[in-house]
């Protein structure tokens, strides 16, 4: 007798409605996660008329895109596959991609909300408006700088496999993104640093949304940075899925 095997699409409409429910039973830890970029915006108000509005947004959202992928992403893959979640969902007929493709449908989708909401509070609460295309546009590269940031954290997730070292290891990464990516942006750490910092992760990803939200003023830099976000997140999920263990 021959075993029926599930088509894809319910496979997947599955596996989207557990880690959905999940993530809505996790909701504390969600909220702490979109907390701190809404923060951010509300307490940059002051540097609104000094910076402008689209560079305290495009500072919220990269924020807000680090906590995702670092934070939340990581370590729900690392604690799932230290209980053995995953190596129970492949003992049934489950394709291997279909399980990593639902995690990461799940991710991009919080930070739409997380985009959106940052774009009212900025909106709502320091009065910056931008244009219809500046909204649209920034909302896009806000998704793939996203996925910069989840493919780094599926390399530091396929890399270390003790739980403890990756919670660890995650937070240590943000607080050098962070730090030393606010700080060096603003050339406090010299100019060597500075540069280094406009072609990181953090910088390309900052650059890349923050002229997106001025479509106008978009430019060969700009252009450059959405190149390097895309070769990022290529090398760094390439070479995250090929270290990844499921045990």
């Amino acid at each position: 007798m021959q075993t029926k095997i599930p088509q894809t699409s319910a496979v997947m409409t599955a596996l989207l409605r557990a880690d959905f429910t999940t993530l809505w039973r996790n909701r504390r830890s969600l909220r702490l996660v979109l907390l701190v970029p809404l923060v951010i915006v509300i307490s940059w108000k002051g540097m609104v008329k000094m910076m402008g509005g689209p560079y305290v947004i495009s500072g919220g959202i990269t924020i807000g895109l680090i906590s995702i992928g670092l934070l939340g992403y990581t370590n729900s893959i690392a604690r799932d596959r230290d209980k053995g979640v995953f190596q129970r969902l492949r003992v049934g007929p489950v394709a291997a991609w279909t399980i990593m493709c639902s995690r990461v449908m799940v991710q991009i989708v919080t930070i739409m909300a997380m985009t959106i909401a940052i774009f009212a509070v900025g909106n709502l609460v320091d009065k910056i408006v931008l244009s219809p295309l500046g909204y649209l546009t920034g909302f896009f590269a806000a998704v793939l700088g996203g996925a910069l940031y989840l493919s780094l954290g599926q390399l530091i997730v396929g890399l270390i496999k003790n739980p403890e070292t990756v919670n660890s290891t995650t937070r240590l990464v943000y607080f050098i993104f962070i730090m030393v990516g606010m700080l060096g942006n603003f050339g406090v750490l010299g100019d060597v640093v500075k540069d280094m910092v406009q072609w990181s992760p953090y910088g390309v990803v900052n650059r890349m949304i923050g002229t997106a939200l001025q479509p106008d003023t978009w430019n060969l830099q700009a252009t450059y940075a959405l190149l390097a976000t895309l070769g990022y997140t290529a090398v760094f999920g390439i070479l995250g899925i090929r270290f990844f263990k499921w045990n």
